[in-house]
């Protein structure tokens, strides 16, 4: 293998880590294993703290590769509350208004999800890596700041219901870069005239590449070890 002249390496992203914390643990080995102090080293689509799954590190020169797998089709599955929202649309922070869950049924979230089907319009979360006159936005938000974003088109290309245990869904979701799970629970709670927050969140596909192909990162340095690595 060789890191300098580039290599894509896939790993299952731990709960509560950010996407910058698993680029470290993965650059940090490298720099002591090639004896070197500089190394390119990027990933190609964040993911929240409090979500799982896909993550594509590229090094060297492959990270010239990471606008292409960006622009991949995603797959996730999303643990969906109904009935209250965060201001965060996750865990990440408290309940803050809770709705009435009553009327809602399976039949009526089947039908509310095929609504999202297709291209759609999303306003992404206030918390989040969207950029706010050179900020991010969650640093606004977490200042209490009011945050206002535009929306951005975006395709849901599929939206399955995977469980219904009311008011808990599970759903599968497939759909274009750009898209905030986050804010597409908040707006299929709107849809069934409730709220809701996510609770749970796997990414287990970016292109061809599935959560089954990826390492941990606990296993990397182990894996390291074994590689024939050409050093320039």
């Amino acid at each position: 293998m060789n890191f300098i002249e580039g290599e894509v390496l896939c790993f299952n992203k731990p709960l509560k880590w950010t996407s910058f914390n698993l680029v470290a643990k993965v650059k940090f080995p490298l720099l002591r294993k090639l004896r070197i102090k500089k190394l390119k080293v990027g990933h190609a689509g964040t993911l929240d703290p409090l979500a799982t799954g896909v993550m594509i590190i590229c090094t060297g020169k492959a990270t010239k590769r990471i606008e292409e797998f960006q622009y991949k089709t995603k797959e996730y599955i999303a643990t969906i509350m109904l009935g209250a929202t965060t201001p965060s649309y996750d865990l990440e922070k408290e309940i803050d208004t809770t709705y009435p869950t009553e009327h809602i049924t399976r039949e009526l979230v089947e039908e509310t999800l095929k609504k999202f089907i297709g291209s759609i319009e999303q306003v992404p979360p206030a918390f989040s890596a969207c950029k706010v006159d050179g900020e991010r936005a969650y640093e606004l938000a977490r200042k209490g700041k009011e945050v206002e974003l535009k929306p951005k088109t975006l395709v849901i290309d599929e939206i399955e219901l995977l469980e219904c245990n009311l008011p808990e869904i599970k759903i599968r979701v497939v759909c274009s870069k750009g898209t905030y799970i986050r804010a597409l629970a908040r707006d299929i709670g709107e849809a069934l005239n409730s709220g809701a927050h996510l609770t749970g969140l796997i990414r287990t596909r970016i292109g061809d590449i599935r959560l089954e192909d990826c390492m941990e990162i606990d296993h990397f340095v182990e894996w390291l070890d074994k590689q024939e690595i050409e050093v320039n």
